[in-house]
């Protein structure tokens, strides 16, 4: 077996060539995913940046403890307290201490993030200056590169000089101020850098007070790093990093296993008289079984083997495409992990095995004579152990579809389920594809078979004869399109179903954001003092609530006087009422587990305080960020950042816009409409969201145009007869070819609409769930996307086909009939 194995494959070198393709390229992709994702799990910690030769940080703890049983869960509190004056001054005992000090600075022509320090900090990153000197006054600053020494530069806190630059590190736009002036700026100390032995340090915050020293970090090492200015930032974006990698090495086994399966399918149903000639010799069903899984190892140790090389070689190349993107951290880089390879491997191995089982099967089953007496017509299409697997599938897909619906509408609308919903589906068609091909192919080329002419009419009985190449070539188009439809299709609707939802809360005329830092009260009391104008100024802050005695969740939050958020704002409630929130209660979500008005709910503060709020309305769910609302009295700590404005009736609105500006210009305000605000703040999917979507879909049509290709040129070779006989009817090349061409773009555009058909079902199911979540937003199908992924497979499709049929013509085996071109 093994031997007439090697003979087929020289042989039949079309079919292999095509399977080998897709099959390494799976592997390298497997290979170059994995090795990413091994970066990502075995990555070094991040190494501190602002302290990195300071030898102790003491700040405010900024995280969450709370007790469960078998342990504690963890969270980030949204605002720690400063380093207080008694902590100092016992600190200051144990060796020399140095006071951080973190605040925005906005200057008229510079950073929009630009952040002001006290110049005695800069030798700890460590900062060193490479021009001019260190400040002496007030009006004195020490810039990082973003201004030159002698500039003078006007800033919110009045115009200052620049006499000296210092290296920039990074990871921050920062202007160095002198230590009393960073002092009268910002009172608070942020952090405290102490010369002094760690465990002295340790032992005098337990010795604090009250229980104080619970509420303070001591940073040593490594540990420093939390002092940074959004120390998580890095293991934020490797997570991301992780979920895309995951995510793309998921569809590439699937859709590698996909067209290894069809190709090994439409092969078998090609060799059928080979078969029957094998069997008529004496060959037995299982020594025929035998072959076609010979045929697959040999295709898989070589096409494996030759994808691990391909992905050593891609992994590099693509992970510093992800650093240069800013989808990963500057310091990220590939590990010596040597399992990728041994996954890679062994799943192109076992994807080659898989595809090649069903196959070998049917193979097996051919009689000896069979496929000499079959008629070109094929008359079974569709085995009943496929058609049961495709209607199971199909079945389990809308059980599962329905009862998500039913039980948590808002699971739908989450990343790993959008996209991993729609594979289900995507199967289920392409194993009823036989029967769903025949019915399109009558209905899509109804009106060409009636157009003047026999083309139109060959065209339809060419595709509606040859049900199994029709399937097999549609199938992949199917994928794409489905997997582009559903993709794209579900984050645009999403997107715009938050989008509705701003719209919908939105009451207020003009709209004030803030800058960096915030809107400190003497600007908010300017704001207020417009004539004609009712405000509402919000701070973001955070709750954590503990769920079934184990979870630990965050939600995001603002804090809001409730008489003047419900002037402004249309909170989507199902229960309850704004204008009952006071210091004693907490809005929240119909996603908490406790979420009836008037029972009591324990909560932890942004500050980390433990309070019981007893719940005074409850919000839909809507698209999952419409978070919870507090009193300011429960968010200490917490900054107004943004102003919702209503106008008087018959006030002159834009003097009133005018004044807004004016008012809050000195804070960086922007003062928008309602509607331009909601416009520029209409969400959008994220960098890393997006580019993952990109590689699984670029994966998709890759390897659509390998099969689209493989497939055609297999079955426009084994098609010279019936070329032949074309000739013979008096068919010129010209329309011989036109035929060939007319034939892959119907069979394409079967695929592409039995693919819209699959996108249209998982968006129908996202409209639903957003339906039953009181949302009320349209149904957005990617048609550019969707045009543009037809139009790629069509492209392949038709030079696919055209160029052996080109080929076959020239070779002479019309003119071998006697008939000579035209």
């Amino acid at each position: 077996m093994l031997t007439i194995a090697l003979r087929t494959a020289r042989t039949r070198w079309v079919t292999f060539v095509g399977s080998f393709l897709a099959l390494a390229l799976g592997v390298g992709l497997i290979t170059t995913m994995g090795l990413g994702l091994a970066a990502t799990l075995d990555a070094p910690r991040r190494l501190p940046e602002r302290f990195a030769q300071a030898p102790v940080v003491v700040k405010g703890d900024d995280v969450l403890r709370v007790p469960v049983k078998g342990g504690q869960r963890t969270g980030r509190i949204a605002h720690p307290g400063p380093v207080t004056p008694e902590l100092a001054r016992r600190l200051a005992d144990l060796g020399p201490t140095t006071e951080d000090r973190s605040f925005p600075v906005r200057p008229d022509d510079g950073p929009e993030q630009l952040v002001g320090h006290p110049w005695s900090v800069a030798a700890f990153a460590p900062y060193t200056l490479d021009a001019g000197r260190a400040p002496h006054s007030d009006d004195e600053v020490v810039t990082t590169g973003w201004a030159p020494t002698g500039a003078r530069i006007g800033t919110d806190h009045g115009p200052v000089t620049v006499v000296g630059t210092v290296t920039e590190r990074g990871f921050e736009d920062a202007v160095f101020f002198t230590d009393a002036r960073a002092a009268h700026l910002s009172p608070a100390v942020d952090q405290l850098v102490v010369a002094a032995d760690p465990t002295a340090v340790q032992d005098a915050v337990r010795a604090l007070p009250g229980g104080q020293g619970a509420e303070v970090r001591v940073l040593t090492g490594r540990d420093r790093r939390y002092a940074d200015p959004d120390p998580e930032r890095d293991s934020e974006a490797l997570l991301s990093v992780n979920a895309v990698l995951g995510t793309a090495g998921g569809v590439t086994g699937f859709v590698s296993l996909f067209v290894v399966a069809s190709t090994f399918a439409f092969a078998v149903a090609q060799r059928r008289k080979e078969f029957a000639l094998l069997r008529t010799s004496g060959a037995t069903p299982g020594q025929i079984r035998r072959t076609v899984i010979a045929e697959a190892l040999l295709l898989g140790v070589a096409a494996s083997a030759a994808g691990c090389l391909l992905g050593a070689y891609g992994a590099p190349l693509f992970v510093s495409s992800l650093v240069d993107e800013g989808l990963a951290p500057r310091w990220f880089t590939l590990g010596d992990a040597t399992w990728p390879f041994h996954l890679a491997f062994w799943t192109g191995l076992l994807v080659a095995l898989a595809g090649a089982v069903a196959a070998s099967w049917r193979a097996g089953r051919v009689a000896p004579a069979e496929a000499l007496r079959e008629a070109a017509f094929e008359t079974r299409i569709m085995t009943p152990g496929r058609g049961l697997l495709g209607a199971g599938l199909l079945l389990v897909g809308l059980g599962t579809l329905a009862h998500a619906l039913l039980a948590d509408p808002s699971e739908l609308l989450h990343r790993k389920t959008y996209i991993g919903r729609p594979m289900l589906f995507i199967v289920a068609f392409a194993l009823l594809s036989p029967v769903l091909v025949r019915p399109l192919v009558r209905l899509i080329a109804w009106l060409p078979a009636r157009l003047p002419g026999a083309g139109g009419m060959l065209i339809r009985e060419y595709a509606a004869a040859g049900i199994r190449r029709t399937a097999a070539v549609a199938a992949p188009v199917l994928v794409t399109v489905a997997l582009a439809g559903s993709l794209l299709g579900t984050t645009a609707t999403l997107n715009e179903a938050k989008a509705a939802e701003i719209r919908q809360r939105t009451t207020a005329d003009h709209v004030i954001t803030a800058g960096p830092g915030g809107f400190d009260p003497a600007t908010i009391e300017r704001i207020r003092a417009v004539p004609g104008t009712e405000i509402s100024s919000t701070a973001a802050t955070t709750v954590h609530v503990l769920e079934e005695g184990t979870a630990l969740i965050r939600s995001d939050a603002r804090a809001a006087d409730p008489r003047a958020l419900a002037r402004t704002t249309r909170l989507p409630l199902t229960a309850g009422s704004v204008t009952d929130l006071d210091d004693d209660s907490v809005i929240v979500t119909e996603e908490w587990e406790r979420h009836t008005v008037g029972s009591t709910v324990e909560v932890w503060l942004g500050d980390g305080t433990r309070k019981a709020l007893r719940i005074a309305a409850v919000m839909s769910i809507g698209t999952g960020g419409n978070g919870a609302y507090v009193t300011p009295a429960n968010a200490p700590g917490a900054t107004v950042d943004r102003i919702d404005v209503r106008v008087a009736p018959a006030t002159d609105r834009r003097a009133v816009g005018a004044a807004l500006a004016a008012a809050a210009k000195p804070a960086g305000g922007r003062v928008l409409t309602a509607d331009r605000w909601t416009s520029e703040n209409r969400p959008g999917t994220r960098r890393t969201t997006r580019a993952g979507l990109l590689l699984v879909l670029g994966i998709a049509l890759l390897y659509t145009g390998i099969a689209l290709a493989n497939t055609l040129v297999m079955a426009t070779s084994d098609r010279a007869r019936d070329l032949a006989v074309l000739r013979l009817a008096g068919a010129t090349r010209r329309q011989v070819l036109r035929l060939v061409a007319g034939e892959s773009l119907l069979v394409v555009f079967v695929g592409a609409v039995a693919g819209t058909l699959v996108a249209a079902l998982n968006l129908l199911g996202v409209r639903a769930a957003l339906g039953l979540l009181h949302v009320r937003s349209g149904l957005v199908i990617p048609w550019d996307a969707l045009t543009a992924t037809f139009a790629a497979c069509a492209a392949v499709a038709v030079a696919a086909a055209v160029v052996p049929a080109a080929l076959s013509l020239r070779r002479g085996t019309v003119e071998g009939a006697g008939v000579r071109d035209q």
